[in-house]
């Protein structure tokens, strides 16, 4: 899952004085790229929990409770990212719609 702990909270002179301070571009570029490492958090986790199901499926786990927490890692994960996904659609589709 990406790291939620490393978000921190702006106030509105925060922002205010980064838009001031620094073009749009590099604020979408930070948007970008925290994009492209939350994915890359949920691949990795994915490929920890396809590891996690080929050791249970071959006998070779070590510990049941930590495969069985990497799989609902996993699980969890994507359906965020899938949540994240559908309202970014839904957005684009309600701006595509207003008149301008």
């Amino acid at each position: 899952m990406a790291n939620i702990q490393s978000i921190k909270s702006l106030s509105t002179a925060d922002l205010l004085a980064n838009k001031i301070a620094s073009p749009v571009e590099s604020s979408s570029t930070n948007f970008a790229q925290e994009l492209k490492n939350a994915l890359g958090n949920v691949n990795q986790m994915q490929v920890q929990s396809e590891q996690a199901m080929s050791d249970i499926a071959t006998g070779s786990v070590k510990d049941l409770h930590q495969a069985a927490i990497a799989i609902d890692k996993a699980e969890i994960s994507m359906k965020l990212m899938l949540e994240v996904r559908n309202k970014a659609l839904n957005a684009y589709k309600e701006i595509t719609r207003t008149q301008m």
